[in-house]
């Protein structure tokens, strides 16, 4: 079944012009709970209550306000607030590319595919080829909910592209303001068995399907029970971990990696690689 498009466009750069369909990537999916009455079982709803003088507020007396000093507000009706909203366009204006390698993750706020519009096939594809030659993503605007997004264009798969709202500078915090103590000192040894560690646990690639939201299961393994009238069962809480020894800490880490290595099934081990006199041992025969 093909995907449904949730809006579309027209990226522009230059004189090019490339109609667009846009897809939602990915959406939150986790379990959620209702408000009820203890007593009666029923649902609540929600109200607002004045702050003042305790009064329920209907939603047709309500007015949206800013807060320009303590408890001191402005108020707009819809009507201001519409005629303060960016021109409306469908366009996704690109205006500079720039090296994948500078884009710092922590500006990525949400993803969306971008597919061809009809008549849009070929640019669409070339596009998505020439930032993957050029190793660079191109810097957009693109006109949403009433302002101008920031968005990053990126190529994706073979001939793909995705789009990444993104943060600006002002909504992300400096890595300055986290404390991480003063510089470090570390033997040779630990190194080499941080590293090993790393190696011992390492794999091919990211496999997002290997993974799941137990805690998903668990709540809904707990409605059956509820349902069925049984008791719920409540995990044990985990003991806190200890700071110990970093050289003990890393030899016990890498001996359990090493343990559950091996009591891995045979086809999803690794291939073991021979040993250097193996090797030669091995070259020898063959000549």
């Amino acid at each position: 079944m093909a995907a449904r498009s949730i809006g579309s466009g027209t990226i522009s750069f230059g004189l090019v012009s490339i109609p667009f369909k846009l897809f939602t990537a990915a959406s939150s999916v986790s379990v959620s709970f209702n408000m009820l009455n203890k007593r009666t079982g029923n649902r609540l709803k929600q109200q607002y209550v004045d702050a003042v003088d305790k009064s329920i507020v209907e939603r047709g007396d309500m007015a949206k306000g800013y807060e320009f000093s303590k408890d001191q507000y402005v108020q707009f009706t819809e009507e201001e607030l519409k005629k303060l909203e960016a021109a409306k366009t469908d366009s996704l204006e690109l205006i500079e590319f720039v090296p994948e390698s500078t884009v710092d993750l922590v500006y990525q706020e949400k993803t969306y595919f971008i597919g061809p519009d009809k008549g849009g096939e070929r640019a669409y594809q070339l596009l998505s080829m020439a930032l993957k030659r050029a190793g660079k993503v191109a810097v957009g605007r693109f006109w949403t909910r009433g302002k101008e997004q920031l968005v990053l264009l990126r190529p994706y798969r073979t001939k793909g592209l995705l789009l990444n709202y993104v943060y600006y500078a002002n909504e992300v915090r400096s890595f300055d303001e986290v404390e991480v103590g003063a510089d470090a000192t570390f033997k040779d040894i630990e190194i080499e068995l941080a590293e090993k560690l790393v190696e011992q646990l390492s794999v091919a690639e990211f496999d997002a399907k290997k993974f799941k939201d137990e805690y998903e299961d668990r709540v809904k393994a707990a409605v059956e029970q509820k349902i069925a009238g049984q008791e719920v069962h409540v995990a044990e809480e985990a003991p806190k971990a200890q700071i110990i020894d970093l050289f003990e800490a890393l030899k016990r880490s890498l001996a359990a990696a090493e343990e559950k290595k091996d009591e891995a099934p045979l086809s999803a081990r690794p291939p073991k690689k021979a040993e250097p006199h193996v090797e030669k041992e091995a070259k020898k025969k063959k000549a």
